[in-house]
């Protein structure tokens, strides 16, 4: 998908949750489980920016309105990360490493320590989540595309094709997960503060790429670059 397409796409997404919302009050059904498996590992690629005052301040206002919430899962100051291309679902344990891992390396090795630039942040909503989501350069979103072509005739196809069962691959959104909400709508606290920052613009984030051993939210990463 063309980068110029992906302003749209947010805008749409974000017009689509609206829409449910006002269709259905309530948050529905809480889940039984995570998202994601907390206690397990994944090899994934992605960047780490450092936080520009403006998204400190974002996260900050996201965890101060997620405190006392069992169900409100949100991003931790310093776990802002934006996934270049995620390769498995978590299934490793801590410090324990893929037996493939050195084809993967190798993969990489085109890839590793190039910046991306990710610009134009702002917040999209999904109906139970809050993603923080920008506008790649072009080269990033190339070699992403390029990437995944390459993992899916590696030995590590099954395992990324499980890992985006149920998204395109490569992935469309260029993001960060601020907020995942165990239940099937965002209760109302969440979605007015969506409606009050929907307009705004959260500037760019850049640093070099990374491959990692990482837990769901990136709060704990072990390289392996």
């Amino acid at each position: 998908m063309p980068n110029t397409d992906l302003t749209p796409l947010y805008d749409e997404t974000s017009a689509r949750t609206l829409a449910l919302w006002r269709q259905a009050p309530s948050t529905g059904e809480a889940m039984e489980g995570d998202y994601y498996n907390k206690d397990k590992f994944a090899p994934a690629t992605g960047i780490q920016p450092p936080l520009s005052p403006a998204l400190r301040s974002l996260l900050t206002e996201v965890n101060a309105l997620a405190e006392g919430d069992p169900l409100a899962d949100a991003m931790p100051l310093d776990g802002l990360h934006f996934t270049f291309l995620a390769v498995t679902l978590p299934l490793y344990q801590r410090q324990q490493r893929p037996e493939n891992l050195a084809e993967l390396q190798t993969i990489w090795e085109a890839y590793r320590a190039k910046p991306t630039c990710i610009s134009e942040l702002q917040l999209v909503a999904l109906p139970c989540q809050l993603l923080l989501a920008g506008i790649p350069d072009e080269a990033s979103a190339a070699a992403r595309r390029e990437l995944a072509q390459r993992l899916l005739r590696s030995s590590w196809r099954d395992e990324i094709q499980a890992r985006y069962k149920n998204t395109p691959l490569p992935p469309p959104f260029w993001h960060s997960t601020l907020l995942r909400y165990r239940a099937a709508r965002l209760p109302e606290k969440w979605r007015k503060f969506f409606l009050s920052r929907q307009q705004a613009r959260y500037g760019m984030v850049s640093a070099p790429r990374q491959l990692v051993m990482t837990n769901y939210n990136w709060t704990q990463v072990e390289t392996l670059d």
